[in-house]
């Protein structure tokens, strides 16, 4: 890897520096870059992460502000809501924050897009800082500025473009992870190769094993080469009027069994699914061959992600793609592969093919029975 930072432009400008270690030793440095001493600093995270990491991060920002302080909420997806963005509104006005103060976002997906959102709307935008813990925050949500939270379970209904001042990612917590987890977050990284970087797509092939064992140096340059791609495609089309929507590949019908699966189903988990069945969408269409196919479905599997399920309605998934945020003038974009490392846009799948595709991922009874 040549850098430890990645420079992300908005508009053409530099707008934020995404940086690399293995340690939260450089953290404070980073962010005083932004002249904290006279600015009070509130780290937002979960109740999980907080444990992990909260006093190790408040305690190295107390030295650089005005003051250090933590607001935590109960950790899970069920909890990315209104509800906790007015508590922490309401934690961030009894400390007196206004709008020169700095809240930082210290844990996964969930974290980092509801303290993004907190910070576009609290006194109508405060600065904030991103410092991701799981894989799939340092490879997706935490690069590019959405936030959001879910309403009534459908996911990241309310939300905002708020770009970070700085993304730090300390991959050494990678190691923490619980192993569910972990590859939940690499169904993201398998998604940029796919879509965009048939180089990096090769090289998780060659380096599958040093993944999955969470090599400190290989898990460096895959988080560095997936970020990669995230920024070439953000900088490119910053609030998703283009090209940013293959980003969302595997996505539609990923969001659609999330849903039905009440949550039960870890994000990336849900990709995964979703993948295969644009993959598979993609060779009904003649745009990938059937061994291609078959190879991009079962690459899932070494790193435990699913590439069926049982118990789900075919049906009600192909319903619930027609509620996905993603939907344009009553048309689904869905995002389709034309070969590895190169998708695009369509607005033309039909309801029954989607049916189909579902139908592909699906493990009935009657299978299990056969």
């Amino acid at each position: 890897m040549e850098t430890d930072r990645i420079q992300v432009l908005y508009e053409k400008k530099p707008c934020y520096e995404i940086v690399y270690k293995q340690s939260f030793a450089e953290l404070a440095e980073e962010v005083k870059k932004f002249e904290t001493e006279n600015r009070k600093i509130c780290v937002i995270t979960d109740s999980q992460v907080e444990k992990l990491y909260g006093e190790e991060v408040v305690n190295a920002l107390s030295g650089i502000c005005k003051k250090a302080v933590l607001f935590s909420f109960p950790a899970g997806e069920e909890n990315k809501n209104l509800n906790t963005v007015k508590d922490a509104y309401e934690f961030l006005i009894k400390e007196g924050f206004d709008r020169k103060d700095l809240l930082v976002a210290l844990g996964g997906g969930v974290v980092g897009d509801l303290t993004g959102f907190v910070a576009a709307t609290y006194l109508r935008g405060v600065d904030f800082i991103q410092v991701p813990t799981t894989l799939l925050a340092q490879t997706d949500s935490s690069i590019g500025g959405k936030t959001g939270v879910d309403f009534d379970s459908y996911k990241n209904m309310v939300g905002a473009f708020k770009m970070p001042r700085l993304v730090y990612m300390n991959i050494a917590t990678l190691q923490t992870l619980e192993e569910r987890q972990f590859f939940s977050g690499f169904a993201e990284v398998m998604k940029h190769g796919l879509i965009k970087d048939e180089a990096l797509y090769l090289w998780l092939l060659e380096n599958m094993y040093e993944i999955c064992e969470r090599d400190p140096e290989i898990l460096m340059e895959m988080v560095y080469r997936s970020c990669m791609v995230k920024k070439q495609v953000v900088e490119k089309d910053p609030t998703e009027k283009g090209d940013r929507a293959l980003l969302n590949f595997g996505h539609t019908i990923g969001h659609a069994i999330e849903k039905a699966k009440n949550f039960a189903l870890y994000h990336g988990e849900c990709v995964a699914l979703g993948c295969v069945a644009a993959a598979f969408l993609s060779y009904k269409r003649n745009m990938l061959s059937m061994e291609e196919y078959y190879e991009i479905r079962d690459m899932f599997v070494p790193f435990n992600l699913p590439i069926s399920i049982d118990d789900i309605d075919p049906a009600e998934i192909v319903k619930l793609t027609r509620s996905d945020k993603k939907m344009d003038a009553g048309k689904i974009k869905f995002v389709l592969l034309k070969k590895i490392g190169k998708a695009v846009i369509d607005d033309t799948v039909t309801e029954q093919e989607i049916l189909d595709a579902v139908n592909e991922i699906y493990f009935s009874e009657e299978d299990a029975n056969a």
